[in-house]
């Protein structure tokens, strides 16, 4: 602060030098004595070189001489005063101008070390749920506003409230059924509260409706070509991803991401290897069966991608602490999955077995992808979880029996060991 103060001190210094200097110098030059002896000695030329006579001359030196003559009377009070004004004018706006335009354009604040030093502060969990309980509460006094709940539906989607944020987003298409966004925002969001992730039935009626009225929406496309792949249509998987590309711009990452795409459904149509450099998605029977029973050739390619053990895959050991089996429900479901570590909330790998299996060991891996630009191959880190549950949905709810391990690289090898300890809250 102080650095700064005398740094600024001297800039203005300098600049009142630029301005003073020249005013003080006139100011001197100016002076009513000086311009009698100026005139004198110009008259005293003008006798020499022969341009004026002697009478001539005597009359003017002795107007120039002359006490009560008004020029030289009435010059030096104007004179005095205007150079006085002009340098006590300039020497006291030209600062204040300054710091009062700093003040209306800079930025004061940062003059303050501490402010410079400390971060800005971080938003926790309970200012976000203030903020979305504000802005439910607003919703309830103006429930038409769609935007507002299409606002609300994404706040809840951040923080994991998959079936709030469903309601929400529903709430948002009533008020607004021709808002082709909201549209696809609810036709995600019914997606991501279901238990399978899939992008079938309401959802995907809602794409298709998006896509009548508007065959270029971008987004909608993206999820009818996802559609598609989760049902194991390649082929309508790629014609869809073909017709949203062109839409893109070229060189973007989106562009290279539906190019992945569709090399990965070409080569999961042809049962061959997908080319993806450095890791090469696991197919296992499970997975063609469920999405193409009849082609002997996936079921090849899926040895293949098995076999060759390039691919990410996590072997998970789920045990439950003694202290929780009172609280086991055994028909319930258990699922068991790894999520980005950083990222979307959507399991990049899931497993759904019976709470009466535990203790169990499960293998994680990208043929239990629900999205395909979602799998433990595309994450470095992820988070392995299981969690029992009573509702049968993945995502967390109050009593739930859980345990979420630190992030560990996608691309371990070590088996890992899980013990279910924790209760919802």
């Amino acid at each position: 602060m102080a650095t700064f103060l005398a740094l600024a001190a001297l800039m203005i210094a300098a600049a009142l030098g630029f301005v003073l200097v020249p005013l003080l110098t006139h100011a001197r030059s100016s002076s009513p004595v000086d311009d009698v002896e100026r005139r004198l000695r110009a008259l005293d030329a003008a006798l020499e070189s022969g341009v004026i006579d002697a009478q001539e001359y005597a009359t003017k030196r002795a107007v120039l001489e002359t006490p009560s003559s008004p020029r030289p009377s009435a010059a030096p009070a104007r004179r005095s005063r205007a150079p006085l004004a002009a340098l006590l004018g300039v020497a006291l706006l030209l600062p204040a101008g300054a710091l009062l335009l700093y003040r209306l354009v800079g930025t004061p604040e940062a003059l303050d070390v501490a402010n410079v030093a400390a971060p800005a502060p971080e938003h926790t969990a309970a200012d976000m749920d203030q903020a979305i309980a504000g802005l439910a509460a607003k919703l309830k006094q103006n429930p038409d506003d769609a935007q507002g709940w299409a606002l609300l539906g994404r706040a809840y989607q951040a923080t994991n409230r998959s079936d709030d944020s469903r309601e929400a987003f529903r709430q948002a298409h009533e008020h607004a059924p021709e808002d082709a966004d909201i549209a696809v925002e609810y036709a995600q969001a019914l997606a991501l509260a279901a238990p399978d992730h899939l992008l079938q039935g309401e959802s995907r009626e809602l794409l298709e409706a998006v896509l009548k009225k508007d065959a270029k929406n971008q987004r909608a496309l993206w999820l009818v070509g996802i559609s598609d792949y989760q049902a194991g249509n390649y082929v309508s998987a790629i014609a869809t991803w073909k017709i949203l590309l062109p839409l893109l711009t070229p060189d973007s990452d989106v562009a290279r991401s539906v190019r992945s795409e569709i090399a990965e459904a070409e080569a999961r149509r042809d049962g061959r290897a997908p080319p993806e450099p450095g890791a090469t998605p696991n197919t296992d029977a499970s997975a063609t069966d469920a999405t193409d029973a009849g082609s002997s050739a996936s079921t090849a390619g899926a040895a293949q991608g098995a076999a060759s053990g390039t691919a990410p895959h996590l072997t998970v050991s789920v045990t439950l602490d003694p202290k929780l089996k009172d609280k086991l429900d055994a028909n319930a479901t258990l699922f068991v999955f790894a999520r980005a570590a950083s990222g979307p909330p959507m399991p990049l790998a899931i497993q759904r077995l019976k709470a009466a299996q535990l203790p169990v060991t499960v293998t994680l891996d990208d043929s239990m992808s629900m999205m395909p630009a979602m799998k433990l191959s595309k994450f470095p880190e992820v988070v392995v979880g299981a969690r029992v549950s009573k509702s049968g949905n993945a995502m967390p709810q109050s009593g739930d029996l859980q345990t979420l391990s630190s992030p560990v690289a996608s691309s371990r090898t070590e088996p890992m060991a899980l013990t279910i300890d924790q209760v919802v809250p």
